[in-house]
């Protein structure tokens, strides 16, 4: 196992905070209960001190899929959309600085102010925006874990605010590995609508909030109203992912050994 296959893999385990394992925050029926390695790895609580809650099968995906992408040549930036504490753009960063790819960008994509209160159906019955105390990250905490790691630099690029407003506009030109974060239908749509045709042939989509049924709903009904019928895969009990245009190698998980090429 060489030196940046040890750093990557360390990463992971300090963004989910493995190492020192702190208390989850939410959700409520987690609240006061003590870390659980199998619901942190797993992405089902949202951790106190962790720089992010998607969980380390999640996290190994998008390190599989960026190294499949750079692998393969496919072009195009990265970007998240959501972010929270930045976790996964952290580890977005880290795979270009060690895979020496000076030219493309992550993307981090928020509103930094928490869940919008959104009408759309599905949307309303959850209220997200309720734990806003919690979800809510301003950008400046962000950039601050960014340069904890040493990963503040110009290849990181924030787009403050609703997806509704940043995105259509957005100065993106094409896109490599779009990961969806967005809990909510209208959000998720927002999404789709402004960042689906910059994705390159080839590139991949991960919905990391698939389970929830509006949100899977406004994929499906993005998918149908444009004819995309790239095979879904699952990640995990809630996220999925596709490559559009065509079939990728299996990059939910990275199974590579030491040395090896994720995308054989």
């Amino acid at each position: 196992m060489n030196a940046d296959t040890c750093y990557l893999d360390l990463l992971v385990r300090v963004l989910t905070n493995e190492i020192y394992q702190d208390p989850p925050a939410g959700p409520h029926y987690l609240v006061g209960r003590k870390y659980d390695q199998r619901v942190r790895e797993a992405g089902k609580d949202w951790p106190s001190v962790a720089h992010t809650m998607v969980g380390s099968r999640c996290l190994n995906q998008v390190r599989a899929a960026v190294e499949h992408l750079l692998g393969s040549g496919v072009p195009g930036d990265l970007v998240e959309t959501g972010v929270w504490r930045g976790g996964v753009c952290i580890l977005m960063r880290a795979l270009l600085k060690v895979y020496r790819e000076p030219s493309r960008r992550v993307w981090v994509a928020d509103s930094f102010r928490g869940m919008p209160e959104s009408n759309a159906a599905g949307d309303s019955e959850l209220a997200l925006h309720e734990f806003n105390d919690i979800l809510a990250v301003s950008q400046e905490q962000v950039e601050e874990n960014f340069r904890r790691y040493g990963l503040l630099d110009e290849q990181v690029v924030f787009l403050n605010g609703w997806f509704a407003d940043t995105l259509p506009s957005a100065p993106i030109d094409r896109i490599a590995l779009l990961r969806m974060d967005a809990d909510l239908r209208s959000s998720t749509t927002d999404i789709l609508n402004s960042l689906y045709d910059k994705v390159s042939p080839g590139g991949i989509i991960v919905v990391d909030d698939y389970s929830l049924p509006m949100c899977s709903e406004a994929v499906r009904e993005f998918r149908d109203c444009n004819g995309i019928t790239d095979p879904i895969q699952s990640i995990d009990d809630d996220a999925v992912w596709w490559c559009k245009g065509g079939t990728a190698p299996h990059v939910g998980l990275r199974v590579a050994a030491a040395g090896g090429s994720p995308w054989q």
